[in-house]
Formats: C-alpha cells, sequence, structure tokens
C-alpha cells in the first residue's frame, strides 16, 4: 500500500473537516479542534495508507461533533458520502460513537464506549486503522501535556471519566484491538503510549 501523503481529496477533506469544526477547540485547550484530525492523517500517512484511510481519519469526528441546528446527521452522511464516496463514509460511521443502539434506545456515556468497543469486531482493517490513530494522538497529546505542566489535575480535569477512567478507556481500546487479530504495527505505538499514559497517571 501507498500514498503520496497529499492528493486533492486529502486537501478538500481537510477544508471540509475544517469548515465543520470551525470554532471548536480542544478540550482544555485554545487548539483548533482541526489539529487533532490533521494529525491523525500525519500518523496514517506516516504508516503508509492510502488516501481513502486518511481521508477517513481526517472527518472521523464530523458526524459525532458537528451535528448542530444547520447539518443533521442525515445531512452529514450523505454529505460526506457524495463527496468522499461510500468506502470514506462507511468507515467513518463505524468509528463514529452512537448516541442509540439499533432498536432507537439512547446510550449513556459507559454504553456508548461500550457500542464503540463492541462493533470494532465488525469494523473493516481501515476502520481499525482510523481507531488507533485517533487513540494514539489523543493518548500521546495527553503524554505531552502530562510532561510539561506542574499541575497534572489541570490536564486530568479536562475529561469526565477523570484520570483512571481516562486511561483505562485507552487501555481497553488497544486491547479490543488486539483481542480482535489487529496487529498493524501502529499497535506497538498505541500500547507504548498507553503504557506511559498509565505511568504518568500513577504519578500524578
Amino acid at each position: 500500500m501507498s500514498t503520496s501523503g497529499y492528493s486533492d481529496r486529502i486537501n478538500h477533506a481537510l477544508a471540509f473537516a475544517a469548515k465543520h469544526h470551525d470554532q471548536q477547540v480542544r478540550k482544555g485547550t485554545r487548539l483548533p479542534y482541526l489539529t487533532h484530525p490533521a494529525n491523525v492523517a500525519i500518523i496514517l500517512t506516516r504508516y503508509g495508507q492510502d488516501d481513502d484511510t486518511i481521508i477517513a481519519g481526517i472527518l472521523h469526528d464530523v458526524i459525532e461533533d458537528t451535528v448542530r441546528e444547520a447539518y443533521s446527521r442525515e445531512m452529514l452522511v450523505q454529505r460526506i458520502r457524495e463527496k468522499f464516496g461510500e468506502e470514506v463514509l462507511q468507515t467513518v460511521l463505524q468509528v463514529t460513537h452512537r448516541n442509540a443502539d439499533d432498536d432507537g434506545v439512547e446510550l449513556s456515556p459507559a454504553d456508548r464506549k461500550a457500542d464503540y468497543l463492541e462493533r470494532l469486531s465488525e469494523a473493516s482493517e481501515r476502520a481499525r486503522w482510523v481507531c488507533a490513530a485517533d487513540k494514539l494522538h489523543n493518548a500521546a497529546s495527553m503524554v505531552a501535556d502530562l510532561r510539561r505542566t506542574f499541575d497534572p489535575g489541570s490536564v486530568w480535569g479536562r475529561f469526565k471519566l477523570g484520570k483512571e477512567g481516562t486511561v483505562r478507556w485507552y487501555r481497553d481500546v488497544h486491547t479490543r484491538l488486539a483481542s480482535l487479530g489487529f496487529s498493524a504495527a501502529i499497535m506497538g505505538e498505541l500500547g507504548a503510549t498507553v503504557d506511559e499514559l498509565e505511568s504518568l497517571a500513577r504519578a500524578s
């Protein structure tokens, strides 16, 4: 598998994500939210993934995080399908947290995470790559922030799950991917990053 690391479709996806994540920032920071999907794209490019995987990485939070008055979930689904194709859309949907199950029953925050982990069993290899890159960037960002700060509580306080719950979530995702036989090279980096996050959590 090879990729140029740049294409008109990737540029289009970045513009699309920038539009839909406009005014959003990363938790507890002033960084534009777009820095996250852009870094996910860089990670996927570094591991030699193809354009559709990189584009799905750029768009992976659009449906989950940008539903608002102007755009319903159905509208966003249709826009992604029309602009980037069915393969990209299905990959994005496979790594999107759901608010309700197949029967329309609303999911609690804990149930949403359990549902996400369960659905990884039916996710494509491409979706598992996007999942791993997403979690790698998030965990690595926390590690970097924890190394820089004199107040670890200010970092852990950004997350509703708290310190223990946040670390457990990233460990659970890594464990789940491994249990499904996803043994791509990125798993070593993700595992090492989660190990470091756990170590910093114990020390803080």
